[in-house]
C-alpha cells in the first residue's frame, strides 16, 4: 500500500477492526519511511450487474455514485452516512441476489425512491424531483399529493 503523505510503499499494519456486520476491514498503517499514520478499508469485491441506461448503453454499477446521490438528497436531514452505506449495502444485496448480468438502471432508480421514502421523506422529494425530471409545477405536486394521500391511509 502506498503511503498517502510520501509515495513510499513500505508500511506495517499496526491495527485491524471488523465493522459490526463482518464487511469492511479497517486497517491502521504506519509508513516505514516517514512514520505517519493512515487507514485503509479492506472490502470483498464482489460482481455487480451492468446498468443499461436509458440509450441502451451500458454502465458499470458506481457504488460511490449512489452513495454521492443519496448524500445529496439527504443534506442538512437526519440521515447518518452509516445509514446511507447500510441502505447502498442492501441495495447491493439484492442486485447481486437477482443474479442478473444486466439490469435497467431505473430499476436502482426506483429502489433507491423506494428507500428514500423509507429514510426521510423530504430527501425522497429531493430525489424525485431530479430523477423523475418533473416537466412542471403541476407534475411535481401530484407526486407530492401521492405521497400525501398514502400517508393518510397509513403507509
Amino acid at each position: 500500500m502506498k503511503c498517502p503523505y510520501c509515495g513510499h510503499l513500505e508500511n506495517r499494519v499496526v491495527d485491524s477492526r471488523l465493522n459490526k456486520e463482518y464487511t469492511i476491514t479497517r486497517r491502521r498503517r504506519l509508513c516505514e519511511s516517514c512514520g505517519r499514520r493512515f487507514t485503509t478499508y479492506e472490502r470483498l469485491e464482489v460482481t455487480m450487474p451492468m446498468l443499461i441506461k436509458k440509450d441502451g448503453r451500458r454502465e458499470a454499477w458506481d457504488r460511490h455514485k449512489v452513495v454521492d446521490g443519496l448524500k445529496k438528497a439527504c443534506e442538512k436531514r437526519p440521515v447518518s452516512i452509516e445509514m446511507i452505506d447500510a441502505f447502498v449495502d442492501d441495495m447491493e444485496r439484492e442486485l447481486q441476489d437477482m443474479g442478473e448480468r444486466e439490469i435497467p438502471v431505473g430499476m436502482v432508480g426506483e429502489r433507491v425512491m423506494a428507500g428514500l421514502k423509507e429514510l426521510d421523506e423530504v430527501a425522497y422529494v429531493r430525489f424525485a424531483s431530479v430523477y423523475r425530471q418533473f416537466k412542471d409545477l403541476s407534475e411535481f405536486m401530484d407526486e407530492l399529493k401521492g405521497m400525501l394521500d398514502n400517508q393518510g391511509k397509513g403507509s
